[in-house]
C-alpha cells in the first residue's frame, strides 16, 4: 500500500485523537522506506530507516501509533518492554531475541497469506476428511449414515456445529534456546521419523479450519514462506521499544545499577545500528528494520542515552498531555471508539446502550481532573471510569429480557459516583 504521508496521518487519524507531530514523523519514515524500495541497489544499501524516539506519558497514543502504522501496511511489527533486559538473569544475547520474534511474527503472516491463496487447491480433500469424520463420528452411535445426504448437510451449512472426531497432526515440541538461536526439536527430525496424530473432538466449523490448515501446510512450499518473511522483516519490519527511558541512568549516575543500564544500551546498540542475527530460518540483517522507541523520561533525558545510540534515533518527537476535548473524542469519534465497543458488548444482552453529549462531557472531565490529581494514565482512564459506570448495568443484563434502552446522561454518571464514592477511588482498577 503505498500511502503519501498525508494519505497515512489520515488513516491514522481514524483511530488516534491528537499527537499531530508524532503522526507526521512515522507517515514520512514509512514513506521513506517505499521511496528507498525504488532505488537503484547501490543507492538503496547506503540509505538506512531514520528511527524514532517518542517523548511522553503513558496512555497518549505512543504504542497505538505505531501498531496502527504496522497495520495499516501490512508490516510485520512487534513491541518489546525494554525494561526486560534488566532483569535478573539478562545476558547480552537476549536482545537478538526481539529480531527472532519479529520474524516469527513475519513467518506467521506469511503463511497466513499462503494458505488463504491455497485454501480452494485444498477445499476438495478438506470436504472428504470432513464427509469421512462426520460419517465415522455418526456410525460411532450407531445413526444410520448416507454418505450423500451428510455431503448435502455439509455444503448446505445445517451441520456446522455437529461435533466429530478427526485425526490431526500433533503441535512441534516447543523451542529451546541454548545460549543462541533457537532449536525446534520437533523439525530437527522433519522427514526421518513419522509424524504423530492425535483424536481431537471439534464441531465441524472448528475441524475445517484445523483441516484447511493442515492440508494448506502441505502444499506451501516452506522454503519460499521463509526466505519471504526473511525479506519482510529485513526490508519491512518495525520494533517498538518501549519503556527505553528505563534503561538510561540519571545524569550524573554513577552506581551499579546505571552501569548496568549502560549495558543493556550497549548490547541493544548494535541490533539497531545494523547487525546478522542468527535465527532457525536463516541470518537475518537488521540494517533496515524501522525502530521506533518510547518512554516517559520522568527521571532520565533522551540526552542521557549513550551518544552511539542517542545517534541512532536522529528523530525525536514529544507527544501532548490529552485533554478533556480529547477524551471526549476518543470517547464517541474514533473508530471502534470506546463507546462503540461497550454499546456493542452489551447488545449482547439485548441492552441499548445511549451515551447523551453532557454524559460524555462529564466522563471526559473527570477523566482529565483524574489524571491531574493522581497517576497519569492518559486514555487508560477512560476505561476504569466507563468500567465503573457500566458495573451495575453489565452485571445485571442477562439478555433474558426483550431489548432495553438504557440512556447514559450527566445525571446518571454524577449519581453513579456520589453514591458509590467511587469517583476518587479509581486506583484499585489502574494496571
Amino acid at each position: 500500500m503505498n500511502l503519501s504521508p498525508r494519505q497515512i496521518v489520515e488513516e491514522l487519524d481514524k483511530y488516534i485523537i491528537g499527537q499531530p507531530k508524532a503522526k507526521r514523523a512515522v507517515a514520512v519514515a514509512l514513506r521513506n522506506r517505499y521511496r528507498r524500495s525504488r532505488l537503484p541497489k547501490e543507492i538503496r544499501d547506503e540509505i538506512t530507516p531514520k528511527n524514532i524516539i517518542m517523548k511522553g506519558p503513558t496512555g497518549v497514543g505512543k504504542t497505538e501509533i505505531a501498531r496502527r502504522l504496522a497495520r495499516l501496511v501490512k508490516a510485520p511489527f512487534i513491541k518489546i518492554e525494554a525494561t526486560k533486559y534488566t532483569e535478573v538473569g539478562y545476558v547480552g544475547r537476549d536482545v537478538e531475541s526481539m529480531i527472532r520474534d519479529l520474524v516469527e511474527t513475519a513467518v506467521r503472516m506469511v503463511k497466513d497469506e499462503k494458505a488463504h491463496e491455497v485454501e480452494a487447491k485444498v477445499a476438495p480433500q478438506v470436504e472428504i476428511r470432513l464427509i469421512d469424520a462426520i460419517c465415522d463420528s455418526r456410525r460411532a452411535k450407531d445413526i444410520a449414515v448416507d454418505r450423500t445426504l451428510v455431503t448435502e448437510e455439509l455444503r448446505s451449512g445445517k451441520i456446522e456445529d455437529e461435533v466429530i472426531e478427526i485425526n490431526v497432526l500433533e503441535q512441534q515440541k516447543p523451542m529451546l534456546a541454548i545460549g543462541g538461536p533457537e532449536i525446534n526439536l520437533g523439525s530437527m527430525f522433519d522427514g526421518m521419523m513419522p509424524q504423530k496424530r492425535k483424536k481431537r473432538k471439534l464441531s465441524v466449523a472448528r475441524a475445517r479450519e484445523v483441516l484447511i490448515a493442515e492440508e494448506s501446510e502441505r502444499v506451501i512450499d516452506k522454503d519460499n514462506v521463509y526466505a519471504e518473511a526473511i525479506r519482510r522483516t529485513e526490508e519491512e519490519g518495525i520494533i517498538f521499544i518501549d519503556e527505553i527511558d528505563k534503561i538510561i541512568g540519571k545524569a550524573g549516575g554513577s552506581n551499579n545499577q546505571d552501569v548496568s543500564r549502560e549495558g543493556v544500551q550497549r548490547d541493544v546498540l548494535p541490533i539497531v545500528e545494523g547487525s546478522t542475527v542468527a535465527t532457525k530460518y536463516g541470518n537475518v540483517k537488521t540494517d533496515f528494520i524501522l525502530f521506533i522507541a518510547s518512554g516517559a523520561f520522568h527521571l532520565a533525558n533522551i540526552e542521557d542515552m549513550i551518544p552511539e545510540l542517542q545517534g541512532r534515533f536522529p528523530i525525536r518527537v514529544e507527544l501532548d498531555n490529552l485533554t478533556k476535548n480529547d477524551f471526549k473524542k476518543i470517547l464517541a469519534e474514533t473508530k471502534n471508539s470506546i463507546i462503540f465497543q461497550y454499546t456493542s458488548i452489551l447488545k449482547v444482552d439485548n441492552i441499548d446502550l445511549k451515551f447523551t453529549d453532557d454524559a460524555l462531557d462529564e466522563i471526559s472531565d473527570m477523566a482529565e481532573k483524574e489524571n491531574e490529581t493522581s497517576e497519569n494514565i492518559g486514555a487508560r482512564r477512560l476505561h476504569t471510569i466507563i468500567e465503573l459506570l457500566l458495573e451495575d448495568i453489565s452485571f445485571n443484563a442477562s439478555g433474558e429480557h426483550p431489548l432495553m434502552e438504557v440512556v447514559i446522561d450527566r445525571n446518571y454518571v454524577q449519581n453513579t459516583f456520589k453514591e458509590t464514592n467511587k469517583k476518587f477511588d479509581l486506583k484499585k482498577f489502574v494496571l
